[in-house]
């Protein structure tokens, strides 16, 4: 029997360290050619793999692939695509194995949130009665840190790191010029429905009156009475108010504070912006001056200041990825398992796909102080260790990182006929 090929595919919002994933899952699979053939990439994602533009990863060099540890952002390209719902409409499920089938691929490892692990569970199932068995097996990925099971998400800490250093510079700044310039900042962060990546902004705080002032999560009903008490005693207090808000803030009925009255591609709420409804918020009712800025993809790009431990732990999902397939697994997602926090230890385990698919992980109410505006210690004990450490990329001559470009060649097609998105 020939030896089976691999399918590798990045899904959604891309991170810091989501190449170093590929990186994991490349090498690694190098290493088992007794078993594992060629493994090829999806340009763009899935959708490379239902328009069988496949691009062999085999022509890349070593050394190529080896950046990949370094390099932020999607090597391969990544998508927003969400496939048809599996009971009404199973043609897009069928499309992938039939690619699979004409390129001999028998291993398919997905890099992504809830959705991708969703996705790759239907597709070992499908495959399954198909009479064509695909090894499915899901690399966590994602920067709000929603994925369960897992202690965390790859990606996540190197979000955090760079909000932490980002909120306590900003902080300077305004404390700086507060006297007679701007009083409030507001720096909005990712986090749809989990405030875990506005709570990294509170690792920034050492003592009394250290920034930031105030965290919306949205696990945490915004009241807009309570938060502008809480921004004009924090100035009068300390001469300045600093805000971390998370993208998700929401009201008590559900209504999210910066909804923009559109759905995206997952037909979610597109949000259009909650730093600055909350600057004119704080502009009508108290009129001190202020200043906002959004950290959007700044925070996920940031791989200058990577967490050294995300980056280990993104290598080490793609690594374990490929020894669950070769060992004979199937339908699972090694995970990051914790032993301690102090000293930091953890492990590799693993998870259902059926289990992990499509369920949100949020934040603990233990982890947010009674008054809803800060985190525990507690909190602060879990996400401390997730930002430590340095790993940063070679840089040239000109001061620049050595970001790596791959040829991503693409494999001649073998299907007669082409697949329309």
């Amino acid at each position: 029997m020939a030896i089976k090929n691999a399918f590798y595919a990045q899904s959604g919002g891309v991170t810091a360290v989501i190449n170093a994933s590929a990186c994991g899952v490349i090498e690694t699979a190098r290493q088992y050619s007794d078993k594992i053939g060629t493994v090829y990439a999806g340009r763009n994602g899935i959708i490379g793999a239902l328009r069988e533009e496949l691009i062999d990863t085999s022509l890349e060099s070593k050394e190529a692939i080896a950046a990949l540890r370094y390099t932020p952002a999607g090597a391969f390209g990544s998508c927003r695509y969400k496939l048809k719902n599996f009971t009404e409409n199973k043609r897009e499920y069928e499309r992938l194995i039939e690619v699979f089938r004409a390129h001999n691929i028998g291993y398919f490892f997905y890099n992504g949130g809830g959705d991708s692990q969703d996705t790759a569970y239907k597709v070992s199932q499908l495959s399954e009665k198909m009479g064509y068995p695909i090894t499915c097996i899901g690399v966590p990925k994602t920067v709000d840190n929603d994925l369960p099971f897992t202690d965390n998400c790859p990606g996540f800490g190197s979000v955090a790191k760079y909000v932490a250093i980002s909120t306590k510079e900003a902080a300077l700044d305004i404390a700086s010029m507060c006297e007679s310039s701007t009083k409030v900042f507001i720096l909005e962060v990712m986090g749809r429905h989990a405030g875990w990546i506005a709570a990294a902004g509170g690792l920034a705080a050492n003592k009394e009156g250290d920034a930031p002032h105030i965290i919306i999560f949205p696990e945490i009903a915004f009241d807009r009475e309570k938060f502008l008490a809480r921004v004009d005693e924090c100035v009068k207090k300390y001469g300045y108010c600093v805000v971390v808000a998370s993208e998700g803030a929401q009201y008590e009925d559900g209504r999210f504070v910066a909804d923009a009255g559109m759905k995206d591609a997952f037909g979610h709420t597109q949000l259009g912006g909650v730093a600055p409804a909350l600057a004119n918020i704080v502009k009508q009712a108290l009129g001190y001056k202020y200043h906002w800025a959004v950290a959007d993809y700044l925070q996920r790009a940031a791989r200058h200041i990577a967490s050294a431990n995300d980056v280990q732990q993104a290598y080490a999902m793609g690594k374990a990825a490929v020894e669950f397939a070769v060992s004979g697994k199937n339908a699972v997602m090694p995970i990051v398992v914790r032993e301690t926090s102090v000293p930091y230890k953890w492990h590799i385990g693993e998870a259902q796909l059926k289990d992990v698919a499509n369920q949100e992980k949020k934040m603990p109410i233990h982890f947010i102080t009674d008054d809803g505006f800060a985190i525990t210690e507690e909190c602060r004990e879990y996400l401390s260790p997730l930002i430590r450490g340095e790993d940063y990329p070679p840089y040239d001559d000109n001061g620049l990182p050595k970001y790596v470009s791959l040829q991503n060649t693409l494999v001649e097609k073998k299907l007669k006929t082409d697949f329309k998105i």
